[in-house]
């Protein structure tokens, strides 16, 4: 059963954002701060990755790890008890898409990095991590 009415979740759903929020600004100040600059959601490539580095051939994900079932030991990632006929499909759906966007990415030669949500917090683990790969 959920704890809020019906009303008041469609409110809360409708206010989630695909871009712009706020692990993906954190990240995207992280990599300019680091000298790099980029292009933002190129709606020509597949799953419009959030940060593209066309010169470079990479692209950077940064997933939310509810919505992309980030896993097992991750806090921030579970299935809602209600409604579960909606959840258990929808979210399966996003992790099934996602691995067919970076299946495509990688044939047409992009390279992949995907930050999630919960990794943002350790900014210099981040640093080096984003600095390796576009290396």
């Amino acid at each position: 059963m959920d704890k809020v009415s019906p009303q008041v979740r469609s409110q809360m759903m409708r206010a989630i954002r695909s871009k712009d929020m706020k692990p993906e600004l954190a990240v995207r100040r992280l990599v300019y701060r680091m000298g790099y600059r980029y292009r933002l959601h190129n709606h020509a490539l597949p799953g419009r990755p959030d940060i593209v580095f066309k010169g470079r051939n990479k692209v950077i994900f940064v997933h939310g790890c509810f919505w992309h079932q980030h896993g097992v030991g991750c806090k921030l990632t579970h299935v809602p008890r209600s409604n579960l006929a909606y959840w258990r499909p929808k979210l399966e759906r996003n992790k099934a898409r996602d691995i067919a966007n970076c299946d495509a990415l990688r044939l047409t030669g992009w390279k992949i990095l995907v930050i999630w949500e919960c990794e943002v917090k350790a900014v210099r683990g981040l640093a080096t991590t984003i600095r390796r790969f576009l290396r």
